[in-house]
């Protein structure tokens, strides 16, 4: 199986260029099973302002645009997070499409990031835990923040996540953290963990990079830099299985 994340470093550019940005990078891409973006990256994290104008209801511009691209590829994409618009409620959305262009999960972030950030203020938090079938098992979403909320991950393997997807603006002055949950969230769950984080800068706030693809045993199979780039990798599934089998945390758990 092969998985590409879109580490989307373009935040200059108006909502339709960044669309057109990372619709080009995904034409350019390696053909793969699955293909990841950012979080808000078609608006930028910290541009906390243009959330309201850049909001769209999920048959708006964003969602329709790489739902299109879906089809065309025959992948599976992970679009990342948008701000997703319900009548007067802002979301942090994240949007897993099937190959045939279909919605096949939304995820609306349950964990809003508070410490020097409007996040809070301005989006409302999701609620529901989100687990889909996929054709390499039980696929679990989240969301940059909700890595720092371990409870989370073990609720999505009681319900038989057998991959994380997570979407990030995960800053450069946290970047030992996101490396450490990256591999924590996987390892401790016996699970892959799939991450797109954003590159460059919004509203001067550089942000970290480093998207990874971290395997059950919490190994780093893949792991970008800084800037903006295609980063992709070969993962197998069976790891699953068999690293549940041949080391049996999980049914040693007590507290639950």
């Amino acid at each position: 199986m092969r998985v590409t994340s879109i580490q989307l470093g373009r935040n200059d550019a108006s909502k339709q260029g960044r669309i057109a940005h990372a619709l080009d990078l995904l034409d350019r891409a390696p053909a793969s099973d699955l293909f990841l973006l950012p979080e808000l990256w078609h608006c930028g994290y910290f541009s906390f302002d243009r959330y309201w104008a850049d909001s769209e209801p999920l048959n708006g511009p964003t969602v329709s645009a790489l739902r299109e691209k879906a089809a065309q590829l025959g992948s599976h994409v992970h679009m990342g997070s948008i701000v997703e618009r319900d009548g007067e409620d802002l979301f942090n959305t994240s949007v897993l499409l099937d190959p045939q262009g279909g919605i096949l999960a939304r995820y609306r972030k349950i964990h809003l990031f508070s410490y020097e950030s409007e996040e809070s203020k301005v989006l409302k938090r999701g609620a529901e835990i989100v687990v889909v079938e996929t054709p390499w098992g039980k696929v679990g979403l989240s969301t940059c923040y909700d890595l720092r909320f371990p409870e989370l991950y073990r609720k999505m393997v009681d319900q038989g996540a057998m991959f994380f997807l997570v979407p990030a603006a995960w800053p450069l002055a946290r970047v030992d953290a996101w490396r450490l949950f990256n591999r924590a969230r996987a390892h401790e769950n016996l699970a892959y963990l799939l991450s797109c984080n954003c590159a460059g800068s919004s509203e001067g706030k550089p942000f970290a990079g480093h998207s990874m693809f971290v395997d059950p045993l919490g190994n780093a199979i893949a792991e970008a830099g800084e800037d903006e780039c295609i980063l992709s990798g070969e993962v197998a599934p069976d790891l699953v299985h068999a690293a549940r089998s041949g080391f049996s945390a999980l049914d040693d758990r007590v507290l639950r």
